[in-house]
């Protein structure tokens, strides 16, 4: 099983420091990954996300990819129908071969309707955005030049071309467990999901392996820790692993960044020998 944590990019605790501070951690404890989220602009009174403070997900990963060497760099979720897909290929696919090709792309289709609103993307047409984008992202990804046609999007894409390409596939691991999110996981190369207990892994990976049974194609986990339970994780991730899951990331709660710490250093202590 691979285990990956989630950097300290959101609320009090966020800044370069910490973020450095996590990022190196992680590759010393020998984890597999970095994980960042992402909320553009929030209502004010809207009571979660818990802070507004969210640092831009992809300069985040930046950042934490100049001071590390190894680790993947992986995003929880982006949130794809609320960005056009053009300069956000071309973001990835810098970060991509800037990284040495340590990016992996969870994608997500939202669910904050006042966010959709504020950028001007229209909240029911998420899920067919968020397809055509996707695809609009491996054309480009792919083809030089490149024409690709749109529906839902507004672009005009004939014999055209973007650079850099990237260096090596991006993954795209998608997140939901609605019927229409793991259909789009099926048609992509992964899954990365989130509240799923130990217990009721087995059913989740059986639904999913119904669609791909190949190992390639990734299962992958989110689970909240903090320093009152990460001691719990060890129990946890062998049950995960039992069940077929293949990778957890996991985000740690606790505001203040030495317990944050302590707690990464913990759960790395917990995934040992899985």
């Amino acid at each position: 099983m691979q285990l990956g944590i989630h950097l300290p990019h959101i609320g009090r605790k966020a800044g370069p420091d910490s973020i450095r501070r996590v990022a190196v951690q992680a590759e010393e404890l020998g984890l597999d990954d970095v994980w960042v989220s992402e909320h553009i602009i929030v209502p004010k009174d809207g009571g979660y996300p818990p802070s507004p403070n969210f640092w831009d997900p992809i300069l985040t990963l930046t950042w934490a990819a100049a001071c590390t060497s190894r680790v993947r760099l992986g995003t929880s979720v982006l949130v794809l129908p609320l960005r056009h897909p053009l300069p956000l290929a071309k973001e990835l696919a810098t970060l991509h071969n800037l990284s040495n090709g340590r990016l992996i792309l969870g994608g997500g289709v939202g669910w904050l309707e006042a966010e959709f609103d504020a950028l001007g993307v229209p909240f029911k047409e998420r899920g067919r955005r968020m397809d055509e984008g996707i695809a609009m992202m491996r054309a480009v990804w792919t083809q030089d030049p490149v024409t690709f046609p749109t529906k839902f999007i507004a672009a005009e894409i004939v014999n055209m071309r973007s650079q850099p390409q990237p260096i090596s596939p991006i993954p795209i691991w998608i997140g939901g467990s609605s019927d229409a999110a793991i259909a789009r996981a099926q048609r992509n190369d992964g899954w990365h999901g989130s509240r799923v207990r130990p217990e009721a892994a087995a059913d989740m990976v059986k639904r999913l392996r119904a669609g791909r049974p190949e190992e390639s194609w990734t299962i992958s986990l989110r689970v909240n820790i903090n320093a009152n339970n990460v001691d719990e994780m060890k129990s946890a991730l062998a049950m995960y692993r039992d069940a077929g899951v293949q990778h957890v990331m996991a985000a740690p709660e606790d505001r203040d960044i030495d317990t944050y710490m302590h707690t990464v250093e913990r759960f790395a202590r917990a995934g040992e020998g899985l």
